[in-house]
């Protein structure tokens, strides 16, 4: 069978062990030949019965697995089942619950669940520069993650109701290309511009809402409001884009994932962003699951 494109066939693909083996190496080591981690010596020894390799030279660590120096290192979980979960998370566009990974692959909820947060760690990239430039246009804008209304007891509804009760995520997007995106504390000039600064090349295009916050960036960028108490779009400043990964974040928080807790929302937050930052090639063209899976597999290995 030739390598999967699709998650039946990579379910299919990865049941066999030397299939999750071989993908493995071919990925990790250029033209196949294995070479060990400590010293760099290819020419190492092959134990079939434990699957590992075994190092010529003396040292520490003669033996070693194709796990070693990546996040399945020290999990006595196999590659079989960790490439399917790295698959399903790149490539479900709102996420994977613990509950159905575990249903998936045969593991425990909580098992599937520390899965899952080690690849979104290995998704927490950023590729590429800054963003804007030349007659690139950038949109900046916030948002505000938490329970909704309906969701909470009676009881709790008025201390949880407001936005000081929720986390506040700012984004930066670039139109036609890629998001960059923080949890922060709160909406002071500080985090956001310093954010804008990080991100942006001087004198791009800027379109915010009207947030006063980010009137500091008027000497450095060609920055244009759009004021939502009167329209979303005026011409082309708008931040429409935003508002639209917005969605897709919260959908995926709200709909597969129900609950998240604050502390760990900037790990879903990356989750989103490596899904949404490789969803189109450079030309423009949608990426096959089967690429963003190597992609992703790249950021582990």
């Amino acid at each position: 069978m030739k390598h999967p494109r699709t998650l039946q066939q990579a379910v299919q693909y990865f049941s066999d062990p030397d299939n999750a083996l071989d993908y493995m190496v071919h990925l990790r080591w250029a033209n196949d030949k294995v070479a060990c981690p400590t010293c760099g010596r290819d020419d190492v020894v092959f134990l079939k019965n434990q699957r590992k390799w075994q190092c010529k030279s003396v040292h520490n660590h003669r033996q070693f697995s194709a796990k070693v120096g990546t996040i399945f290192e020290d999990s006595p979980i196999p590659l079989d089942k960790w490439l399917v979960a790295v698959w399903m998370l790149s490539n479900c566009r709102n996420g994977v619950s613990s509950y159905e990974l575990a249903r998936t692959i045969g593991v425990t909820q909580k098992s599937a669940w520390f899965m899952l947060h080690r690849i979104r760690k290995a998704m927490q990239t950023e590729s590429g520069g800054k963003l804007g430039g030349g007659s690139k246009q950038v949109e900046v804008d916030e948002t505000f993650i938490g329970a909704k209304a309906r969701n909470v007891h009676q009881h709790k509804r008025a201390e949880k109701l407001g936005k000081a009760n929720k986390a506040m995520v700012v984004g930066v997007l670039e139109r036609g290309g890629e998001i960059r995106a923080r949890v922060i504390k709160d909406r002071k000039a500080i985090p956001l511009c310093a954010l804008v600064r990080e991100h942006v090349v001087p004198k791009s295009s800027l379109f915010t809402d009207k947030l006063m916050t980010y009137n500091e960036l008027d000497t450095e960028f060609a920055h244009e409001v759009v004021d939502h108490a009167e329209g979303y779009v005026r011409g082309q400043v708008h931040t429409n884009g935003l508002e639209n990964f917005w969605s897709l974040l919260k959908r995926g928080l709200h709909g597969t994932y129900v609950s998240v807790e604050p502390f760990h929302l900037f790990r879903y937050l990356d989750e989103q962003m490596f899904r949404y930052n490789n969803r189109r090639d450079a030309d423009k063209k949608p990426i096959p699951d089967y690429v963003r899976f190597n992609l992703a597999l790249s950021n582990i290995l």
